[in-house]
Protein backbone atom coordinates (compact mmCIF):
# COMPACT_ATOMS: atom_id res chain seq x y z
CA UNK A 1 0.00 0.00 0.00
CA UNK A 2 3.19 2.17 -0.23
CA UNK A 3 1.72 4.23 -2.87
CA UNK A 4 -2.15 4.17 -1.36
CA UNK A 5 -3.50 7.66 0.65
CA UNK A 6 -4.15 7.27 4.29
CA UNK A 7 -7.47 6.97 3.65
CA UNK A 8 -7.24 4.33 1.06
CA UNK A 9 -5.20 2.60 3.66
CA UNK A 10 -7.65 2.52 5.76
CA UNK A 11 -10.48 1.82 3.85
CA UNK A 12 -8.56 -1.37 2.03
CA UNK A 13 -7.39 -2.52 5.46
CA UNK A 14 -11.16 -2.84 7.00
CA UNK A 15 -12.43 -3.95 3.46
CA UNK A 16 -9.83 -6.90 3.94
CA UNK A 17 -10.78 -7.52 7.47
CA UNK A 18 -14.40 -7.68 6.72
CA UNK A 19 -13.45 -10.40 4.18
CA UNK A 20 -11.26 -12.44 6.36
CA UNK A 21 -13.31 -12.26 9.03
CA UNK A 22 -16.53 -13.45 7.46
CA UNK A 23 -14.53 -16.34 5.82
CA UNK A 24 -12.73 -17.72 8.97
CA UNK A 25 -16.55 -17.75 10.46
CA UNK A 26 -16.92 -20.22 6.96
CA UNK A 27 -13.96 -22.26 7.61
CA UNK A 28 -14.80 -22.53 11.45
CA UNK A 29 -18.21 -23.31 10.82
CA UNK A 30 -19.63 -20.79 12.69
CA UNK A 31 -22.65 -20.25 11.00
CA UNK A 32 -24.97 -19.56 13.78
CA UNK A 33 -22.42 -17.69 15.26
CA UNK A 34 -22.12 -15.32 12.34
CA UNK A 35 -26.19 -15.21 11.76
CA UNK A 36 -26.32 -14.37 15.32
CA UNK A 37 -23.22 -12.32 15.74
CA UNK A 38 -21.42 -10.22 13.09
CA UNK A 39 -24.58 -10.52 10.46
CA UNK A 40 -27.00 -10.04 12.69
CA UNK A 41 -30.26 -7.64 11.33
CA UNK A 42 -29.16 -4.46 13.07
CA UNK A 43 -25.89 -5.27 13.67
CA UNK A 44 -22.59 -4.05 13.38
CA UNK A 45 -21.81 -4.76 9.68
CA UNK A 46 -25.56 -3.56 8.91
CA UNK A 47 -24.61 -0.51 10.31
CA UNK A 48 -21.35 0.08 8.70
CA UNK A 49 -22.70 -0.01 5.53
CA UNK A 50 -25.47 2.45 6.29
CA UNK A 51 -22.64 4.87 7.75
CA UNK A 52 -20.28 4.04 5.13
CA UNK A 53 -23.21 4.94 2.49
CA UNK A 54 -23.69 8.34 4.08
CA UNK A 55 -20.29 9.20 3.92
CA UNK A 56 -20.35 8.52 0.49
CA UNK A 57 -23.24 10.68 0.07
CA UNK A 58 -21.21 13.47 1.46
CA UNK A 59 -18.57 12.60 -0.31
CA UNK A 60 -20.45 13.67 -3.60
CA UNK A 61 -22.60 16.50 -2.03
CA UNK A 62 -18.79 17.57 -1.43
CA UNK A 63 -18.36 17.34 -5.04
CA UNK A 64 -21.76 19.05 -6.11
CA UNK A 65 -20.65 22.15 -4.21
CA UNK A 66 -17.34 22.24 -5.32
CA UNK A 67 -18.80 22.26 -8.92
CA UNK A 68 -21.35 24.43 -8.59
CA UNK A 69 -18.84 27.02 -6.69
CA UNK A 70 -17.11 27.47 -9.40
CA UNK A 71 -20.44 27.64 -12.11
CA UNK A 72 -20.09 23.87 -13.35
CA UNK A 73 -24.11 23.50 -13.14
CA UNK A 74 -24.00 20.56 -15.21
CA UNK A 75 -21.76 18.77 -13.59
CA UNK A 76 -23.65 19.45 -9.77
CA UNK A 77 -26.53 18.11 -10.99
CA UNK A 78 -25.16 14.77 -12.46
CA UNK A 79 -23.16 14.44 -9.36
CA UNK A 80 -26.27 15.68 -6.73
CA UNK A 81 -28.60 12.87 -8.53
CA UNK A 82 -25.47 10.21 -6.82
CA UNK A 83 -25.60 11.44 -4.23
CA UNK A 84 -29.38 11.26 -3.63
CA UNK A 85 -29.20 7.56 -5.03
CA UNK A 86 -26.72 6.55 -2.13
CA UNK A 87 -28.82 8.33 0.31
CA UNK A 88 -31.10 6.27 -0.66
CA UNK A 89 -29.53 3.14 -0.17
CA UNK A 90 -28.40 4.31 3.13
CA UNK A 91 -32.05 4.77 4.29
CA UNK A 92 -33.12 1.74 2.84
CA UNK A 93 -30.28 0.05 4.97
CA UNK A 94 -31.44 0.60 7.78
CA UNK A 95 -35.64 0.93 7.16
CA UNK A 96 -35.46 5.10 7.20
CA UNK A 97 -34.29 4.39 10.74
CA UNK A 98 -37.85 2.74 11.82
CA UNK A 99 -36.06 0.61 13.54
CA UNK A 100 -34.14 3.10 15.67
CA UNK A 101 -37.11 5.38 16.54
CA UNK A 102 -39.45 2.76 16.85
CA UNK A 103 -42.26 4.14 14.40
CA UNK A 104 -45.07 2.44 13.27
CA UNK A 105 -45.13 0.42 9.63
CA UNK A 106 -47.96 2.63 7.59
CA UNK A 107 -50.86 0.28 5.90
CA UNK A 108 -49.79 0.50 3.19
CA UNK A 109 -46.07 -1.08 4.00
CA UNK A 110 -48.00 -3.46 6.39
CA UNK A 111 -49.65 -4.87 2.90
CA UNK A 112 -47.19 -5.17 0.65
CA UNK A 113 -43.93 -5.32 2.57
CA UNK A 114 -42.60 -9.00 3.02
CA UNK A 115 -40.64 -7.38 6.40
CA UNK A 116 -43.36 -5.01 7.40
CA UNK A 117 -41.26 -1.71 7.41
CA UNK A 118 -40.82 0.95 5.80
CA UNK A 119 -38.83 0.49 3.02
CA UNK A 120 -39.42 -0.31 -0.95
CA UNK A 121 -36.30 -3.10 -1.51
CA UNK A 122 -38.41 -5.67 0.88
CA UNK A 123 -42.03 -4.59 -1.35
CA UNK A 124 -43.53 -7.54 -3.10
CA UNK A 125 -45.65 -6.97 -6.55
CA UNK A 126 -47.19 -10.86 -6.90
CA UNK A 127 -45.16 -12.91 -6.24
CA UNK A 128 -42.02 -11.20 -6.84
CA UNK A 129 -40.14 -9.33 -4.17
CA UNK A 130 -38.06 -6.57 -5.45
CA UNK A 131 -34.99 -7.02 -3.18
CA UNK A 132 -34.46 -10.48 -5.28
CA UNK A 133 -35.23 -8.89 -8.69
CA UNK A 134 -34.50 -5.22 -9.31
CA UNK A 135 -32.76 -5.15 -5.87
CA UNK A 136 -30.36 -8.44 -6.38
CA UNK A 137 -29.42 -9.73 -9.84
CA UNK A 138 -30.05 -6.57 -11.37
CA UNK A 139 -28.44 -4.02 -9.01
CA UNK A 140 -25.49 -6.57 -8.71
CA UNK A 141 -25.13 -6.66 -12.53
CA UNK A 142 -25.30 -3.15 -12.52
CA UNK A 143 -22.65 -2.89 -10.14
CA UNK A 144 -20.15 -5.21 -11.04
CA UNK A 145 -20.35 -3.81 -14.57
CA UNK A 146 -19.35 -0.12 -13.11
CA UNK A 147 -16.62 -1.28 -10.99
CA UNK A 148 -15.10 -4.29 -13.10
CA UNK A 149 -15.99 -3.56 -16.60
CA UNK A 150 -15.94 0.16 -16.50
CA UNK A 151 -12.06 0.54 -15.48
CA UNK A 152 -11.07 -1.81 -18.07
CA UNK A 153 -12.78 -0.07 -20.81
CA UNK A 154 -12.74 3.61 -19.96
CA UNK A 155 -8.88 4.04 -20.90
CA UNK A 156 -9.70 2.04 -24.57
CA UNK A 157 -12.96 2.97 -25.58
CA UNK A 158 -12.73 6.88 -26.24
CA UNK A 159 -17.12 6.89 -26.63
CA UNK A 160 -17.64 5.41 -23.26
CA UNK A 161 -14.61 7.82 -21.96
CA UNK A 162 -16.63 10.88 -22.97
CA UNK A 163 -19.79 9.49 -22.02
CA UNK A 164 -18.46 8.70 -18.24
CA UNK A 165 -16.89 11.89 -18.01
CA UNK A 166 -19.69 13.72 -19.42
CA UNK A 167 -22.04 12.83 -16.83
CA UNK A 168 -19.44 13.33 -14.34
CA UNK A 169 -19.44 9.37 -12.99
CA UNK A 170 -16.67 8.62 -10.53
CA UNK A 171 -13.96 6.17 -12.58
CA UNK A 172 -12.84 3.08 -10.62
CA UNK A 173 -9.48 2.65 -11.03
CA UNK A 174 -8.00 -1.03 -10.86
CA UNK A 175 -7.40 -2.11 -7.35
CA UNK A 176 -11.32 -1.21 -7.21
CA UNK A 177 -12.10 -3.62 -9.63
CA UNK A 178 -9.69 -6.28 -8.40
CA UNK A 179 -11.46 -5.75 -4.74
CA UNK A 180 -14.50 -6.39 -5.52
CA UNK A 181 -14.40 -9.24 -8.25
CA UNK A 182 -12.60 -11.05 -5.20
CA UNK A 183 -14.74 -10.20 -2.36
CA UNK A 184 -17.73 -11.27 -5.58
CA UNK A 185 -15.86 -14.94 -5.89
CA UNK A 186 -15.09 -15.40 -2.26
CA UNK A 187 -18.66 -14.77 -1.52
CA UNK A 188 -20.62 -16.26 -3.83
CA UNK A 189 -18.25 -19.12 -3.94
CA UNK A 190 -16.27 -19.93 -1.20
CA UNK A 191 -17.69 -18.55 2.03
CA UNK A 192 -21.24 -20.56 3.05
CA UNK A 193 -22.42 -18.64 6.28
CA UNK A 194 -26.37 -16.76 6.55
CA UNK A 195 -26.43 -13.36 5.60
CA UNK A 196 -23.04 -13.52 4.07
CA UNK A 197 -24.02 -10.90 1.76
CA UNK A 198 -24.55 -8.41 4.59
CA UNK A 199 -20.29 -8.44 4.62
CA UNK A 200 -20.67 -7.41 0.60
CA UNK A 201 -22.62 -4.50 1.02
CA UNK A 202 -20.66 -2.94 3.56
CA UNK A 203 -17.03 -3.81 1.70
CA UNK A 204 -19.14 -2.43 -1.45
CA UNK A 205 -19.78 1.11 0.46
CA UNK A 206 -16.14 1.28 1.32
CA UNK A 207 -15.19 0.65 -1.95
CA UNK A 208 -17.70 3.17 -3.44
CA UNK A 209 -16.12 5.88 -0.35
CA UNK A 210 -12.97 5.21 -1.80
CA UNK A 211 -13.74 5.78 -5.72
CA UNK A 212 -15.54 8.86 -4.75
CA UNK A 213 -12.66 10.22 -2.76
CA UNK A 214 -9.87 9.71 -5.84
CA UNK A 215 -12.16 8.56 -9.01
CA UNK A 216 -9.82 7.64 -11.89
CA UNK A 217 -10.94 10.68 -13.98
CA UNK A 218 -10.23 13.03 -11.55
CA UNK A 219 -9.43 15.79 -14.12
CA UNK A 220 -13.22 15.46 -14.33
CA UNK A 221 -13.08 17.13 -10.81
CA UNK A 222 -11.01 19.78 -10.71
CA UNK A 223 -12.26 22.97 -11.08
CA UNK A 224 -11.32 24.33 -14.60
CA UNK A 225 -14.31 23.90 -17.11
Amino acid sequence: MRNFSVPDQFLFGLMNATLLFTLAYSILGMRTQFELGFGIEDGPIEYGTAIGLILACLILVWHTVSMARFGRYGSAAFLALYALAFLFGAGEEISWGQRIFGWQTTEFFMEHNRQLETNIHNIAVGESQLAKTLFGSILTTVILLYLVVLPLVYPRVTLIARLTDAIMLPLPQMRHAVMALGASILIATVIDVPRKWESYEFIFSLIMMSIFLAPGNAHRFGTSR
